[in-house]
């Protein structure tokens, strides 16, 4: 964490802000970590010095809106995380009545705005933010995702679904299981084949942590030899004819 310095009142060639305008320059200072953290695809040489330069004022003045670089960070990617919450919302909310499918479309939306967004999300989960003493990880925006997640499975218990883990390892378990589904993704080989399989994993995933009343873990009405995911694995995992 950087010391913070002392505020001599000298800027680097832009005026002091005057009474009201708080805001506006909290704001240019979040798009200038936006900024940074873009170009550079990782925290590691944010400092405040370096945003004051690019927001063009001095770096004590940062810190009459952020403590810290933890805080800088978090805010710069809040409206990243925002987002993702809120499409997960939407997608739910099309997925009509029954919990589990709606359980299953926030799963899908996740998948699907990593997929999308591989830039953001590589920001938001695959690059090292700064670290933290424990007390302050639950405030990290990221909370609102698994939040989102524990929700759902509770709507799922309350309709009469059983789940085999506690709601809290179970909502963690499935944000793993995506993370590294997309993870995959990114990493390994991204078609239209790939983002197919991992939706269909993503399936697999929910109806392995919500067991219908009939005792069924699968939305299928008979636990089928194969499925989708399976056969487009078998084929990823065939040998390429020469």
């Amino acid at each position: 964490m950087e010391t913070r310095p002392k505020d001599t009142g000298a800027g680097n060639g832009r005026e002091r802000s005057q009474r009201g305008q708080g805001a506006q320059l909290r704001r240019e200072i979040v798009a200038a970590v936006q900024h940074l953290l873009a170009e550079w695809g990782s925290a590691d040489k944010l400092t405040m010095r370096a945003v004051a330069k690019e927001v063009g004022i001095s770096a004590p003045s940062i810190y009459l809106h952020f403590a810290d670089k933890t805080e800088l960070v978090w805010a710069a990617l809040a409206d990243r995380y925002d987002e993702l919450v809120a499409q997960m919302a939407a997608a739910e909310a099309r997925a009509g009545t029954d919990a589990r499918n709606g359980l299953r479309a926030q799963a899908h939306a996740y998948c699907l705005f990593a997929m999308n967004n591989p830039g953001h999300y590589r920001l938001m989960f695959e690059v090292r933010q700064p670290t933290v003493e424990p007390s302050r990880i639950s405030g990290h925006p990221a909370r609102h995702v698994s939040a989102s997640f524990r929700a759902a499975l509770h709507r799922c218990r309350e309709t009469g679904y059983t789940l085999p883990l506690p709601i809290e390892q179970a909502a963690q378990t499935l944000w793993a299981a995506l993370h590294g589904m997309v993870a995959l993704h990114h990493s390994l080989y991204h078609d239209e084949s790939s983002e197919t399989l991992t939706l269909h994993l993503a399936d697999g995933m929910v109806d392995s942590l919500v067991v219908d009343p009939s005792g069924m873990p699968s939305h299928s009405p008979t636990a089928a030899p194969e499925t989708e995911a399976s056969r487009l694995i078998r084929g990823l995992l065939s040998p390429t004819q020469p």
